[in-house]
């Protein structure tokens, strides 16, 4: 993904040094002392500006009336109303909206590319239905296009996560809607990995057409156990070794891993659709002492929404998306009402690569089904479906997803209420930089995929 010729040279630059660098160090010490696969990202240039007099929806649920935001140094440093600009740049936001950036916890862009050729199919190893080995980042295609679609939708942060095919799909990452030359320039500084994992259909579908286990229910949930068997001992080994007791194992990546969940380092996302599924999923987890970060999907997260309060489980979900096979079969619009009234944790995710440029609007739904049985959800509320509790989800709640003095300066400006059908991100700001300008084509992103094509681009209304 590339912007402008000269942004693009800023970015290969901000590319360039930590190689530079590491070639400085690796005169003092072994190679072997890098950090294989470490964040490169860097942020955009960026200069201090103060946002002023827009309506404001923290994410903390606060509505600021006329407010402003003043961001420098790629953080936000004050929120209120008639702050100072001193030195800051002035943007006028009057009539505008201006929001988190929005963060979608469930996504496959990079993945599995556009345009959506075999060639471009990397999203599922699916050889074996414990593939916990395999980490989502190495095969992300930063030239995706649907990462500045995305980004024009007001995403700012992404996880990227395997498919579904397996029971333990490997790791996933969590990514920033930046331009990069390798995935690693976009890699969310310090975040934790994702492992996903999957209940029901998917894994038992294939696995049965293959004649081999699993092929059942049942049977997902004995090869998940026997995985979280041997991870067990795995972690026990390792902890002895590290005590000064026993022969330290030989690396395993797979169990590497699955131990780092059982930890707590790695945080588990499990694609689920049923109820009962999900409770027996608990019971696992407990049974081997890990926590379930997020059930994905979760079309009957309504069923138990006090019991996933009760274990923090936060209910990743669409508005109304339903159906499509029998484990899907029993969703219901008002599914994220119930969970938001039971005080259970609800994150409004896409995956989709076209269901990601509107999550505010899928938001807006929910709002919507609560609004047909006579709950009013304020937009001050909802908006941290898919900003706060997203961030807390991917264990970056510290840096991102509210609108606080001190955090990353990922914000949204939007022309209307966020939750109408006509908004649209008029800024999107990352770490400060301006990310996205709808009024300003000439400086958002372009992939190498879709360079020549800018024009028809900047020629749609």
């Amino acid at each position: 993904m590339v912007r402008s010729a000269v942004r693009r040279c800023l970015g290969l630059a901000a590319v360039a040094l930590p190689l530079i660098a590491f070639g400085a160090e690796s005169e003092t010490g072994p190679a072997t002392d890098r950090v294989p696969f470490a964040s490169s990202y860097q942020p955009l240039p960026a200069q201090a500006v103060l946002l002023k007099n827009a309506t404001i929806l923290t994410g903390t649920g606060q509505r600021l009336e006329h407010g402003d935001v003043l961001i420098a140094d790629g953080r936000i440093r004050q929120v209120g109303s008639d702050l100072a600009a001193g030195a800051a740049s002035e943007y006028d936001a009057s009539g505008l909206w201006l929001t988190p950036g929005i963060i979608d916890v469930h996504s496959h862009i990079g993945v599995y590319s556009n345009p959506g050729v075999e060639g471009h199919s990397d999203g599922n190893e699916s050889v074996a239905p414990n593939t916990a080995e395999v980490w989502a980042e190495h095969s992300v295609w930063p030239q995706d296009p649907a990462f500045i679609t995305a980004l024009a939708g007001g995403i700012t942060t992404l996880q990227i996560l395997p498919g579904s095919a397996n029971l333990f799909g490997g790791r996933g990452v969590t990514l920033k809607a930046v331009p990069g030359v390798s995935v690693m320039d976009m890699k969310f500084p310090d975040a934790p990995y994702g492992m996903k994992m999957a209940c029901g259909e998917n894994p038992k579908r294939l696995y049965k057409s293959r004649r081999r286990s699993p092929a059942t229910r049942m049977g997902n949930i004995a090869v998940v156990r026997e995985a979280w068997i041997d991870a067990t001992e795995y972690r026990d080994k390792l902890q002895a070794h590290a005590e000064g007791h026993g022969k330290k194992p030989k690396r395993d990546l797979e169990l590497e891993t699955l131990a780092g969940a059982l930890n707590g380092e790695i945080l588990v996302h499990n694609h689920c659709y049923r109820a009962d599924e999900m409770s027996l999923m608990i019971d696992v987890a407990h049974e081997f002492g890990y926590q379930i970060t997020a059930f994905h999907h979760a079309v009957e997260a309504y069923k138990i929404a006090d019991k996933l309060r009760d274990n923090g489980i936060c209910s990743a979900i669409w508005a109304d998306w339903w159906g499509a096979k029998m484990e899907a079969f029993d969703g219901i619009p008002a599914n994220g009402v119930i969970l938001d009234q039971a005080d259970a944790c609800v994150v409004v995710h896409s995956d989709s690569k076209v269901g990601i440029q509107r999550l505010n609007q899928e938001a807006a739904k929910i709002m919507r089904a609560a609004a047909e049985v006579d709950i009013e959800i304020a937009p001050e509320h909802a908006i941290q479906w898919i900003s706060k509790n997203a961030a807390e989800a991917l264990g970056i709640l510290e840096q991102t997803g509210t609108v606080e003095p001190g955090k990353m300066a990922d914000l949204v400006l939007w022309s209307h209420n966020p939750f109408s059908v006509y908004a649209r991100p008029v800024r999107v700001y990352i770490d400060g930089a301006v990310a996205f300008d709808l009024d300003d084509q000439s400086a958002n992103p372009v992939s190498d995929f879709s360079l020549g094509t800018t024009s028809l681009h900047e020629a749609q209304p």
